[in-house]
């Protein structure tokens, strides 16, 4: 079948809907099926490409950019120091971009390609063009919704009482996509019950519970290849505490510094390992030095492509604060490499951490709580080798062929209802 995935934030950037959509396009595209990705141009101007190693075509749709957000590929720069004083980036040269009215470039991809379903992952302007498209042209339509409200508002750090009706309002926005499509789903059964009405009789959209799914023939627990610590400076003769993702302040990274800055204090032989990048990193990396674990504490930024499953792989623990987490693909990816899991009990968090047995869930915020699981962990070799072998067990039914069997059954079922009305 012609498949068209579409989205507003895609491959090089790094984020959870990022990296679904290319997978899902990637294992789509191995099953024998044409795939068309839509997303906005990352130069600024429109193409058409080829994902060099999967072979299916990428519509880059003519952007603009919004520079008071990073785009999620280039390093966010230093903060600037004036007169003494750290001052907070404001502004970003390497902006996040975005396809503003893009209806006419899609409508001349589509006409051009015939698709027989869209699959579209995000609320934003290129969704809203292609609801429009499918309305005219009786395309049918599958809807992801992969976000919490809060990974917008928690970016500018809006008052508690704003937040709240704030946070209502987006995801009733959030919703009225959902309900545009024909078939909808959402990462975890947690999300579901959070994002959606309570009473569902109006809501007339079947919503399905789908895991994202990963790779598991790429991350694997194995021993890391020597040179990967040499390269981005990884100490061999300590304990890793990892993360990995973005470093952006609705990932309250500030809770897993301070709790490591308490866990350096009862492991002399533990280091804090942060991959990925953000609007956060210079606070962190400040913060650090406030703590006096500076010298422990190491800042890798992005990485993608072979080295990312090596660096899973140099980890002992692997520890996310977030509290905005619809599924987590990072804590996944960790999970199949065998790191047990510190977290914290807030979104779909729960759904993959079993207290006792692949890790420990904490109360969201409880920066004692967090480091005291890490220490047990850190400190019990026999308990993190058991939690290491329970996690990649667990995350068995998390592989993506699942998840690519599961939707090939939704498309066929919306196609065949279509047919029948």
């Amino acid at each position: 079948m012609k498949v068209v995935i579409s989205t507003d934030i895609y491959y090089p950037m790094i984020n959870g809907v990022a990296v679904f959509s290319r997978n899902l396009a990637a294992g789509l595209q191995q099953r024998g099926h044409e795939v068309l990705v839509l997303a906005p141009s990352i130069t600024g101007n429109f193409s058409i490409e080829t994902d060099e190693e999967y072979g299916f075509k990428i519509a880059r749709l003519t952007s603009n950019k919004m520079h008071l957000y990073p785009d999620q590929i280039n390093d966010v720069p230093e903060a600037k120091d004036i007169l003494g004083m750290r001052l907070p980036q404001l502004v970003y040269r390497n902006g996040l971009h975005v396809s503003f009215m893009p209806y006419f470039e899609i409508k001349r991809v589509l006409d051009d390609f015939k698709p027989d379903i869209i699959h579209d992952q995000t609320p934003g302007p290129v969704a809203l063009s292609v609801y429009r498209y499918a309305r005219i042209r009786k395309i049918p339509l599958v809807a992801t919704d992969h976000a919490y409200p809060d990974n917008l508002t928690q970016q500018v750090r809006l008052p508690q009482l704003a937040k709240k009706p704030i946070n209502k309002a987006m995801n009733a926005y959030f919703l009225s996509f959902l309900r545009r499509s024909e078939y909808a789903t959402m990462p975890t059964e947690q999300a579901v019950s959070d994002l959606l009405p309570k009473n569902r009789r109006h809501f007339r959209v079947p919503v399905e519970a789908l895991s994202n799914g990963i790779d598991l023939s790429r991350f694997a627990p194995k021993k890391a290849k020597a040179e990967i610590y040499k390269r981005y400076k990884v100490p061999t003769d300590r304990k890793i505490v990892l993360y990995v993702g973005r470093v952006d302040p609705e990932k309250s990274l500030n809770v897993l510094v301070e709790a490591f800055a308490r866990v350096a204090k009862k492991c002399d032989d533990a280091d804090l390992v942060i991959v990925g990048d953000g609007t956060a990193r210079n606070h962190l990396e400040e913060m650090a030095k406030d703590l006096g674990i500076a010298e422990r504490t190491h800042f890798l930024g992005r990485v993608v492509g072979d080295d990312l499953p090596e660096l899973y792989r140099t980890g002992d623990v692997f520890s996310i604060t977030s509290k905005t987490e619809t599924q987590s693909i990072v804590l996944m990816e960790a999970m199949a490499s065998g790191l047990p899991a510190v977290a914290v009990a807030a979104g779909a968090i729960p759904e993959l951490v079993k207290n006792g047995k692949n890790g420990y869930v904490c109360e969201a915020d409880d920066v004692d709580a967090v480091a005291r699981k890490l220490v047990k962990i850190l400190s019990d070799d026999a308990l993190r080798e058991e939690m290491s072998k329970n996690s990649a067990e667990m995350i068995q039914k998390h592989d993506i062929n699942y998840t690519l069997t599961r939707f090939e059954e939704i498309y066929t079922s919306v196609l065949e209802k279509r047919a029948e009305n």
